[in-house]
Parts: structure tokens; C-alpha cells; sequence
């Protein structure tokens, strides 16, 4: 089993580095374009003041909604933003004093909840609304009209649209990064089925067939001694041999080698008193035959713990394998659970799983088509 780990960042971290990029781009130019504004318009301290204000409250939403933190400043950046305009067109006679509102409205309104659309057109009126209030206080020319009016509503309207897709875009790359995630977190939990079903696999195959063998010892006790001792010797060969193949697993090293695993079955079915008719028309080396030698291993074991088998067909073909045993009893079968799991590892590698009881008699056949046409798997 080759160990998976879901390697994927967070949502919040890929929109917090889209977010810094950003901030790392565009925040010395937006800062820069406030302070020419404000040196452009000031003529007194206190109109420094009152400007530099609306700058503050733009650069300070900028660099929060760069953080991921919009929400816990918004409300005070709009409330000092807010009035800037007002006062800088009505008292000082300035028409870029919509700059902070405009940047600090356009970031905050696609972070609403609801009612986004509805809060981007009063923040439109807001400020048509100011340069009107402007333009009737005095006589005005066309250049006022779109010095206060125009150039303030177009400005605003255009940076809060663009704003709509740029939260769009943020919420396509979490949903990407979330899929991504969801993916590896999959990954880790197949892997984790896949190991479990190696590790019963083994540790099940072991644990019957020690019951078997210790079994028979206990009946050749008094009969057999030289048998007995044989029968423990083959039980400490296989729980040393499990041990071993337990540590390969837990490093990913695990292979079945199919030749070995028939000659297995075979003596467990002899030792059981179930003959075995082996019909071997085919060998397989690597894959897909240490899969094939997991599927017979799996199969041995359920016949040796639900049926009361007599004899047992194992044929291996060029194309997999099939092991038919009689003694089935008439009532269904408990669930295998072991034949479930290789059923999907048998279909990932481009084969079929078939399991049948009909007629006292019981089915278990891996087949890869794709080996009888010769194709590699």
C-alpha cells in the first residue's frame, strides 16, 4: 500500500495567498494614487486632513479584505469614508473625494450576505446624490457635471461591478481547492480501506487455518504424536510468516505470489479432507497475480469458515481464475466482506469479480478480459 496524504491547502489558505498577492501588487499603487489625489486637492492643512481620511479608510478596508478580516472593519471604514465625500465636494471644492468611499463600498458590498445588489445601487446614489447636492448649490459648467456627478457615479458603479466577479473568481478557487481536498481526503480513506482488507486478509487467513491445524493436532494427540509435532511446527512457520507479511504491508512491500498461494490452498483443502481438482492452463507473474493470489486466499479462507465443502475446482485460465466448492448450504451466505473490497480492487485493474451460489455449489472467478487479448495490464 503506497501511503497517500492529502497535500492540498486549506480554502482559506489559497484565497489568503490570492489575497496577498494582491495586497503586495496593488496596495503601493492604490496608496500612491490617494496621496497625489489628496496633494491635488489640499490647499489647507485641515483639507489634508479630512481627504487623507478617505485614503486611510480605502487603504485599511484594501488591506483587510487582502487579510481575510473585511468583515470586523467595514462598518468603521465606511463611517469615516462616508462623510469625506460630502464635505470635500460641498466645503472644499474637491471632485476626487469619492476615491475612499468608492474603494471601500466596492469591497465591501460582494462580502454581504444578501441584498448585495440593492447596497451597490444606494452606494451609487450616495454618491450621485452628493454631486447633485454640489452642483445645485452654485452655478455649474459641463466640466463641473463631470468633475462631481459623471466621473464619481461612473467610477463607483464600474469598481463595485468589477468587484462581483473578483468575489466570484475567490469563490471558484475555494470550491476547486474544497473538491481538491475532498479528493485527497478520499484518497486517504480508500487507502485505509485497502489497507484493512490486506490486513484481514492475512491476519483472518492466519487465524483459521492456525484453528484447522490445531484442531487436527488435538485429534492426533493420542494417535500421532510425530504428526502433532509436525502440525505445530507448520502453525509456528505461519504465524512467523504472517508476522513477516505484516511488516511488509505496514512498508508497502506486500506481494502474493500466485504459485505459492495455490500450493497453499491445496494443502489446507487436503489437510480440511476437501479434495482439490486443479486445472492450471496458465501462470501470471506480478500483476495482476499477487491480485489473483489474494482473491484464492480470500476464497480459501470462506470456504474453510462457511462451508462444508467435499471437494473444491480451482481452474486458472489465461484470462484469471474461478474456484467452484460444493457444501453450500441452501440459506444465504453471511456477508464476505473481504470479496467486497477485492471486487473493487479487482475492477480498478480492469477486471470482473463474479461470486454465485446455485445448486449447493459456490462461484468465486476473477476475470481480466483484457489478458486473453493480450494486452498489457
Amino acid at each position: 500500500m503506497t501511503p497517500v496524504r492529502a497535500v492540498s491547502a486549506p480554502p482559506e489558505q489559497a484565497r489568503g495567498r490570492l489575497h496577498r498577492l494582491n495586497l503586495v501588487m496593488l496596495f503601493p499603487l492604490i496608496a500612491a494614487t490617494g496621496v497625489l489625489l489628496v496633494a491635488m486637492d489640499s490647499r489647507t492643512w485641515w483639507h489634508a486632513v479630512v481627504l487623507g481620511l478617505g485614503v486611510a479608510a480605502a487603504l485599511v478596508a484594501f488591506a483587510r479584505w487582502a487579510a481575510g478580516g473585511l468583515s470586523r472593519v467595514a462598518l468603521p471604514c465606511l463611517a469615516v469614508a462616508a462623510p469625506v465625500w460630502p464635505v470635500g465636494a460641498l466645503l472644499i471644492d474637491s471632485g476626487t473625494a469619492f476615491y475612499g468611499i468608492s474603494f471601500v463600498g466596492a469591497h465591501v458590498i460582494p462580502q454581504l450576505p444578501r441584498r448585495r445588489g440593492a447596497a451597490a445601487v444606494l452606494l451609487s446614489a450616495f454618491v450621485g446624490a452628493t454631486g447633485v447636492a454640489k452642483l445645485l448649490t452654485e452655478g455649474y459648467t459641463t466640466g463641473d457635471l463631470i468633475t462631481y456627478l459623471i466621473v464619481p457615479v461612473g467610477v463607483t458603479a464600474a469598481l463595485t461591478g468589477l468587484m462581483f466577479p473578483n468575489k466570484r473568481f475567490y469563490d471558484v478557487v475555494a470550491d476547486l481547492e474544497e473538491s481538491r481536498e475532498r479528493e485527497a481526503e478520499l484518497a486517504v480513506a480508500r487507502e485505509r480501506i485497502r489497507f484493512a482488507s490486506d490486513l484481514h486478509d492475512i491476519q483472518g487467513h492466519t487465524l483459521h487455518v492456525v484453528k484447522l491445524k490445531i484442531a487436527l493436532a488435538q485429534r492426533l494427540l493420542h494417535t500421532d504424536v510425530g504428526r502433532v509435532e509436525e502440525e505445530l511446527r507448520e502453525v509456528h512457520a505461519l504465524v512467523a510468516d504472517t508476522i513477516t507479511q505484516t511488516k511488509e504491508l505496514a512498508y508497502a512491500q506486500r506481494r502474493l505470489n500466485l504459485s505459492a498461494e495455490l500450493e497453499n490452498a491445496k494443502n489446507l483443502f487436503e489437510a480440511a479432507s476437501i479434495r482439490v481438482h486443479l486445472d492450471r492452463a496458465a501462470g501470471f507473474d506480478g500483476h495482476p497475480g499477487d491480485l489473483l493470489g489474494q482473491v484464492l486466499r480470500e476464497t480459501t479462507t470462506n470456504i474453510l469458515r462457511h462451508a462444508q465443502a467435499g471437494e473444491v475446482w480451482i481452474t486458472l485460465s489465461d484470462s484469471g481464475i474461478a474456484v467452484v466448492n460444493d457444501g453450500v448450504p441452501d440459506t444465504p451466505l453471511p456477508e464476505l466482506r473481504g470479496l467486497a473490497a477485492l471486487r473493487e480492487r479487482v475492477a480498478d485493474s480492469g477486471g470482473e469479480l463474479t461470486v454465485e451460489q446455485r445448486n449447493g455449489r459456490f462461484l468465486t472467478a476473477a476475470a481480466f478480459p483484457h489478458l486473453r487479448s493480450g494486452t498489457p495490464s
